[in-house]
């Protein structure tokens, strides 16, 4: 598959220079991490949550894990994982379990923890949609590209 085709026409309308990194294939973003020879740290992983305003995209390093709990009091609300099915619905283009952390591609709301060290590395590495291909950015691109997300503290390094 590549890249999927709503992610390339986002990145490409954005301006930005991206390359497409070709890995083993692979089941989890630290094994993708691991195959491309990425630091978990410039590895940003997508993880698709509900509340009771619909979904969110939460982006972390893939070696962080997304407390729910926390992310509820920062939200207010309760918050739960999505489905297969509905991160299946959400991302059409995009293989189970390869989300691309960009969710305003998709039009949907994201949030990051900018205590997290994305943004702060000189390249960061993304799920291209499938389970094969990571895209590189710089790190300066990343943190413009998740501008309009909200920011929230509700993670940790695992």
């Amino acid at each position: 598959m590549s890249i999927s085709n709503t992610l390339r026409k986002y990145l490409v309308a954005q301006e930005v220079k991206f390359k497409l990194i070709t890995h083993s294939p692979t089941g989890s973003s630290m094994e993708s991490a691991e195959q491309a020879h990425v630091s978990g740290d410039a590895l940003a992983k997508g993880v698709l949550v509900k509340d009771d305003e619909g979904y969110l995209l939460v982006v972390v390093p893939s070696d962080y894990h997304v407390d729910l709990d926390l992310l509820h009091r920062f939200l207010n609300q309760p918050v739960e994982l999505a489905t297969e099915e509905e991160i299946g619905n959400l991302l059409p283009d995009c293989e189970l379990g390869a989300v691309p952390p960009l969710g305003h591609a998709y039009g949907i709301k994201t949030i990051w923890d900018p205590k997290t060290t994305l943004g702060k590395e000189k390249q960061v590495y993304f799920e291209a949609g499938d389970h094969v291909h990571l895209v590189r950015v710089s790190g300066k691109k990343f943190h413009e590209l998740m501008a309009p997300a909200d920011r929230g503290e509700f993670s940790y390094h695992v």
